[in-house]
């Protein structure tokens, strides 16, 4: 006896039977570029946030099961069975987003408030800071000028920079 397994529809399953292996190579070619489409991925992904509650298709036992999202990637989602706790790296793809106005269980985390950036007033003439500069090494020195959009740094090896106070950070030595 030839079971069909739930997902899949049995004339579907005949008509695959009786192509040709070059005919299934063809067909698996336009999935995967189907698939693996961006704009299809970002569909998805802009309805799905860390700590979601999301089904995905486990083809292993041919059944969908539920998850919780640990982290996205560009093209793949980590997830955590509930049931399990088993992690799953998976395509975009294998993903049932829930239906608009569901998942209450679950919202997207706060946004993280962004550092101020330092100002003129944060620093002043004899501070020790540190900076990256334009070859992206990183400088250490002294303010030895504070102008009205940039610090004139000394640095340990006798070179001068204006540098604007948002690419400044303080250096404590201890």
């Amino acid at each position: 006896m030839n079971r069909t397994p739930p997902m899949q529809d049995q004339t579907l399953v005949d008509a695959l039977d009786n192509a040709t292996s070059l005919e299934l190579f063809q067909l698996s070619m336009l999935v995967e570029r189907l698939l693996t489409d961006p704009r299809r991925i970002v569909a998805i992904r802009r309805l799905l946030h860390l700590g979601q509650v999301v089904r995905f298709y486990d083809w292993k036992h041919d059944q969908m099961r539920t998850a919780r999202i640990v982290q996205t990637k560009d093209t793949q989602v980590l997830l955590q069975e509930t049931e399990t706790r088993v992690q799953w790296t998976l395509p975009y793809a294998a993903i049932e987003p829930p239906a608009p106005g569901q998942d209450i269980e679950a919202a997207p985390p706060p946004p993280q408030p962004q550092p101020a950036r330092p100002l003129r007033a944060d620093f002043k003439r004899g501070d020790k800071v540190s900076f990256v500069d334009r070859h992206l090494h990183a400088r250490v020195g002294v303010i030895t000028r504070v102008n009205q959009r940039t610090a004139s740094v000394e640095c340990e090896d006798a070179s001068s920079w204006r540098v604007p106070f948002h690419m400044l950070r303080h250096v404590m030595d201890i």
